[in-house]
């Protein structure tokens, strides 16, 4: 049974649905926002209550609240905020943030800036983090789920690449990307989990 709120929600959708097509965002591959949302050629802005999810090329991305990044030839500049991402496999990308480059190829990554170091999670796959403050520290990390997260922090740390929690992101928003970009998600492996 429909109730009131589905009817408000469905009707909220139609008008977002409504004004991403008047402002042409719906072409540059946006499928789903809300709040304050900025979509260029160049990137993405998002304001204190904005959020968007979007096909770029064969790359999928959840771009959270109080985000900005550039798109770039060799991938992404994240410069603010948090960034989910599935990325195609075969294709090199480089997510660069503030204090980190991140090499990929083919995978799911989490990634929060913060001024003094960036989050990232490889969700899958694999990625190479290398400090921008200290390329010497770079390191390789081959992950199944979510088991691998890391800091990369800013120049002068003691540490450049340190373990971190698993924060702020889900498998179902990877399923999600996934399936916007037109790919099955990788799961479940054997012994999965639902995070």
């Amino acid at each position: 049974m429909t109730t009131r709120r589905d009817w408000l929600m469905g009707s909220a959708a139609l008008f977002l649905v409504r004004d991403l097509m008047a402002q042409g965002q719906m072409q540059q591959g946006v499928r789903r926002a809300r709040g304050v949302v900025q979509v260029g050629a160049n990137g993405i802005t998002t304001g204190a209550d904005g959020e968007v999810v979007l096909v770029h090329g064969t790359d999928a991305l959840l771009v959270r609240r109080n985000s900005s990044l550039e798109f770039v030839a060799s991938g992404l500049r994240v410069l603010t905020g948090a960034v989910l991402g599935t990325f195609a496999s075969g294709q090199p990308r480089e997510l660069r943030t503030p204090t980190a480059t991140i090499g990929i190829r083919g995978t799911g990554v989490y990634l929060e800036v913060e001024p003094a170091r960036t989050y990232v999670c490889t969700c899958y796959g694999e990625a190479v983090l290398e400090p921008v403050g200290s390329p010497a520290a770079r390191e390789t990390v081959r992950a199944r789920h979510h088991d691998q997260p890391r800091y990369v922090m800013a120049s002068g740390a003691p540490q450049m690449i340190t373990g971190a929690p698993v924060i702020n992101h889900t498998d179902a928003e990877l399923e999600l990307l996934e399936g916007v970009a037109g790919r099955a998600a990788p799961f479940p492996f054997p012994g999965y989990t639902p995070r």
